[in-house]
């Protein structure tokens, strides 16, 4: 048999494993676990670190104050350096909507050893540690507009569960052809790799969150050591998953009905930025992690198409047949992602097309960062972690 025969075949048999034993990540009913209301309802601090959110706040932050919580709950959004009045805008809109109270506050520059993000979470925990006895922190993006019942929906379902921390991935924008392409397959690869249902798992050593949205029980963020413990992290949420994890907190991960990012990304430039600025980060600055993984996309992902093509100009029919038979699994279980996304499912043979987008973007990532520009995100760069100050 040929090289491409048996990479072809290779393939076939990964997508066969993915289909089966890799926690069925294409399913995508994973959603809120059972909720009954709690008798009592517990105070709760809602914690927004926002940095030139301006052009999304309008859209979101209402949503935070009009949460129908029964409980007593309060925001704090912490302006972390903006320059563009988000904090002035911020106030704006809370005195325009009423609802929640709001505070607003901004602790300055990171200090050494911190990204810009996880910075200004810690001083939105510190500030409800002095202001509240909130015994969960719902940390949430400024991109992410929630539904009325948001709130109250993740604390039912952390009592019910006895869960220290209850994650929801947020439905993220898709309104322009380069979203259509690029978001959903984001989700599906993050779901890949981090099955939901193992993460779900009681003792279970995958692990993640979604930083969108995130329900955090306060005692499991003090006995873990959140955010100080994690704040080197550039992929905090996954981070912060594993200190909770590592403390023995209990965790839940799946897909939002009515949790929401307004980020618009339209063009093909902005979504590039949004992947390649961590992607490196995730394979932990390692070329052959990188080098593993560029070659497990290319024949996992490339390889069926190009057996397709290759088998119908030659007339081989074993690399045409297993290449077939490859692609027509990987666009199987796409088509569950595009549904929930409520996207043409015509869109699915496409995904090779999609990872190979991926791919590039992966290594533009590393590229960036032996520039000296990696994990850069909106004016800052982040050395990674071992060289950090």
């Amino acid at each position: 048999m040929s090289a491409l025969t048996w990479i072809t075949v290779g393939s076939l048999a990964a997508w066969v494993w993915l289909l089966l034993g890799q926690g069925f990540f294409w399913r995508t009913d994973v959603r809120l676990p059972g909720r009954t209301p709690p008798t009592e309802w517990p105070p709760v601090a809602i914690v927004v670190p926002a940095r030139d959110e301006a052009e999304v706040l309008p859209s979101s932050l209402p949503s935070l104050l009009a949460q129908d919580y029964p409980g007593r709950a309060e925001i704090f959004l912490v302006d972390d350096g903006s320059s563009d009045g988000t904090g002035d805008l911020a106030r704006a809109l809370a005195a325009e909507h009423g609802g929640l109270p709001l505070t607003v506050a901004s602790p300055g520059e990171p200090g050494p050893g911190w990204t810009g993000k996880l910075w200004a979470v810690r001083h939105g925990m510190a500030l409800a540690r002095a202001r509240t006895d909130a015994e969960y922190l719902l940390l949430t993006d400024a991109d992410i507009a929630h539904a009325p019942d948001s709130l109250r929906e993740l604390v039912s379902a952390a009592r019910s569960g006895g869960l220290d921390l209850v994650s929801q991935m947020a439905r993220l924008r898709v309104a322009t052809a380069w979203e259509r392409l690029i978001v959903p397959a984001f989700v599906y690869f993050f779901a890949q790799l981090y099955p939901f249902r193992w993460i779900n798992r009681p003792g279970a050593r995958t692990t993640a969150a979604a930083g969108g949205c995130v329900l955090l029980r306060r005692e499991a963020a003090e006995r873990a050591g959140v955010p100080d413990s994690i704040r080197q992290a550039v992929i905090d949420d996954v981070t912060l998953s594993k200190a909770v994890r590592r403390t023995g907190g209990r965790i839940w991960l799946g897909l939002a009905d009515r949790v929401d990012s307004v980020r618009p990304y339209p063009r093909l430039g902005q979504l590039w930025r949004m992947v390649s600025r961590s992607a490196y980060a995730q394979l932990r600055h390692n070329l052959l992690l990188l080098a593993g993984t560029v070659a497990g996309l290319a024949v996992v992902y490339l390889a069926p198409p190009v057996a397709v093509v290759a088998g119908a100009l030659t007339g081989e029919t074993l690399p045409l047949a297993a290449g077939a038979a490859a692609w027509a699994v990987m666009t199987g279980t796409y088509m569950p992602m595009l549904r929930y996304y409520r996207q043409p499912l015509l869109l699915a043979p496409l995904l090779p097309f999609t990872a190979l987008l991926y791919l590039l973007m992966t290594v533009d990532s590393a590229v960036q960062h032996y520039r000296g520009r990696g994990a850069a995100w909106k004016g800052r760069t982040y050395a990674r972690p071992e060289a950090a100050p």
